[in-house]
């Protein structure tokens, strides 16, 4: 039996596809963490009732059900700690957090981007790679800092453009890379941190 003390917390805006992968794979026995919840800024992201029946604890912050930015965040925040959360994982979290926010959790926020980073920062990226002729795609699981995908590379896995490719087939052959890789890279995150 793995030591299961590092506590985990996904946040999410939509169906949480990463996340669902992500949960699984924490949930091995010999996997060093657990998801102690999963939190979305849709009240009606699909990935909430999924992680439900996983048994995670979940909430949702809606960002319009708040006057600020600040508040939002400060709200998430305390969530977090009450959950007493060792690492945030961003699974398709589709908002940028601020720099205010990042600071109380240096090093301890992880994102997965589905682009070859520092390639294709942002949205559309299976897109811009087809259209750039790119031989190679891929995602990157990265620290998340300040500057928007420009936090640290912790890991990245390639999938070859193919020349049929459409933004659809693209993005399918590198989501199955993610839901692998986040798991894998989680891994290494926590086995660096050990004393």
């Amino acid at each position: 039996m793995g030591d299961k003390n590092t506590k985990i917390a996904i946040l999410i805006s939509g169906r949480g596809s990463n996340m669902i992968a992500l949960a699984k794979a924490i949930a091995a026995p010999d996997f060093p963490a657990e998801v102690v919840g999963v939190l979305a800024d849709k009240k009606d992201a699909a990935g909430l009732a999924i992680a439900s029946d996983m048994n995670i604890a979940t909430t949702s912050f809606e960002r319009s059900d708040f006057t600020s930015k600040a508040e939002h965040e400060a709200a998430i925040h305390d969530q977090l700690v009450q959950w007493n959360a060792d690492i945030i994982c961003l699974a398709g979290f589709m908002r940028l957090l601020s720099a205010n926010f990042i600071d109380k959790w240096t090093n301890k926020i992880i994102n997965i981007h589905p682009s070859l980073l520092p390639k294709y920062k942002g949205l559309n990226t299976h897109q811009r790679a087809i259209e750039a002729g790119d031989s190679e795609h891929g995602c990157t699981v990265h620290y998340v800092t300040a500057g928007m995908d420009e936090g640290p590379v912790i890991a990245q896995a390639k999938v070859p453009v193919l020349s049929d490719d459409t933004e659809a087939s693209l993005t399918a052959r590198v989501l199955e890379q993610e839901h692998q890789l986040y798991a894998k890279a989680l891994r290494d995150v926590l086995e660096r941190q050990k004393p």
